[in-house]
């Protein structure tokens, strides 16, 4: 089978890299050669630095600059000198490895670089079809360009704002945010109980928010079984593990670091609690879980709240409140299996297998 194909993508969060793993896993399964690089980080360290060092400050450090960043940004006059100088730093380079690797097709997993892309193309440089992926719920400016052949959302919702942008509706395909197909079945046959289970993550916005989420979760005066996943935050496990050395009668508590079975752990719970990041949402949507948010970082997790709550797949709260929340939830089944019935209808659309036949049909043009 011919046809080589080259994903680029970033590393600001773990989400772009998953979405552009999961394609490659995928496209390399049909049989297709498949690269897949970060432009940044290989070509630009000092650029590197900043964008990805500095998303990783400003997210968990001063998240409300980072939101004030984000939005100040996310205007075509704002976005178009951003892209500039992304396109400055980068540019040349990553065209010495299209021309090395001749590609048939380009797909980005980051909106910072689909102007590179573009800017090769409007210079006539390439004449490759180029696919962006919108890995949030709602899309930046920076995604829009009209060297773009095509867009993968995970939403109508997502469509919208690219066609309040100006973007060609044909263009844009509501096929949902790639993830691992492990996350495309959800099944209760792991679970061997009816404990209500709860599923606590969102390390990543550090060990005060996690330590007041599941205090306030642990005061619920009801039964439950809590599993919290720390990730690779070794301070935050360890910290929550001494303070809940033991647990009243009528709760379980397991505390997890990284792990590789989150699909599994989706399985056994009946909500999850996590901050909004585009990926973690849209595993647990696939796996019909409603949601709970109590913190998310301004920009475009404010924005995936704002749609889910719109959808009533999940209930946002303040961290005050959560105890509150759960307990109502654990209360009201009928609510549950509302929030799982909106939850069908928004990805009742998507499909991975229509992406990946997009993607190889462009390999013919």
């Amino acid at each position: 089978m011919s046809g080589k194909i080259l994903i680029i993508t970033a590393s600001t969060g773990q989400g772009h890299n998953s979405v552009a793993d999961s394609l490659k896993n995928e496209l390399q399964d049909k049989g297709y050669e498949v690269k897949c690089i970060e432009p940044i980080r290989e070509s630009a360290k000092m650029l590197d630095k900043v964008v990805s060092g500095g998303y990783e400050i400003l997210a968990t450090k001063t998240p409300t600059l980072f939101g004030i960043l984000y939005k100040a940004s996310n205007h075509r006059v704002t976005s178009v000198g951003l892209n500039k100088i992304m396109g400055s730093s980068i540019k040349e380079s990553t065209y010495e490895i299209i021309k090395e690797y001749k590609p048939s097709l380009i797909i980005s997993t980051h909106p910072l670089l689909v102007s590179v892309i573009s800017s090769l193309k409007d210079e006539g440089k390439i004449d490759i079809p180029f696919i962006s992926v919108v890995t949030d719920y709602k899309a930046h400016s920076s995604y829009v360009n009209s060297k773009v052949d095509g867009y993968i959302v995970g939403s109508n919702y997502t469509k919208s704002s690219l066609l309040e942008k100006g973007v060609d509706e044909n263009r844009v395909h509501t096929y949902g945010i790639p993830i691992k197909r492990t996350f495309l079945n959800a099944s209760n046959s792991l679970k061997q109980d009816d404990m209500f289970t709860i599923l606590l993550m969102g390390g990543s916005m550090g060990v005060k928010s996690m330590k007041k989420a599941l205090m306030r979760i642990m005061d619920v005066d009801v039964p439950i079984r809590v599993i919290v996943v720390c990730g690779n935050n070794l301070m935050l496990k360890q910290e929550l593990e001494g303070i809940y050395e033991s647990v009243p009668l009528d709760k379980q508590l397991i505390i997890l670091g990284y792990t590789q079975k989150i699909s599994e752990l989706m399985d056994v719970s009946d909500v999850i609690i996590t901050k909004a990041g585009g990926l973690t949402i849209t595993e647990a949507l696939n796996k019909k879980l409603p949601i709970i948010v109590p913190y998310y970082i301004p920009g475009q997790e404010e924005e995936n709240v704002t749609f889910l709550v719109g959808e009533e797949a999940a209930l946002y709260t303040e961290l005050e409140r959560l105890d509150e929340v759960v307990k109502e939830l654990f209360n009201n089944p009928k609510k549950l299996e509302a929030m799982k019935e909106n939850i069908e209808r928004i990805i009742k659309d998507t499909s991975l297998d229509s992406t990946v036949d997009l993607l190889t049909s462009l390999l013919a043009m």
